[in-house]
């Protein structure tokens, strides 16, 4: 019985955070792509570098989150 609570305590956090990733991306994409437009560049070098910077942050947030001891 605990290890089915164990289970869905897993799920719904890998939920949360793939919902948390999915969320920051679409942010970054319009964020860069509006900075593109402010800019006037034709190459869309804000819309390519924003979601790469954002996702370098999250996957050391997320090395913390995984390294870090339960309490």
């Amino acid at each position: 019985m605990a290890n089915d609570r164990d289970s869905q305590s897993q799920l719904g956090r890998y939920a949360g955070l793939s919902t948390q990733w999915m969320v920051m991306l679409l942010v970054a994409v319009w964020l860069g792509h509006k900075a593109d437009l402010y800019t006037g560049w034709k190459v869309p070098v804000f819309v390519i570098l924003m979601p790469l910077v954002s996702l370098v942050f999250s996957l050391v947030q997320l090395i913390k989150e995984v390294n870090r001891k339960k309490e």
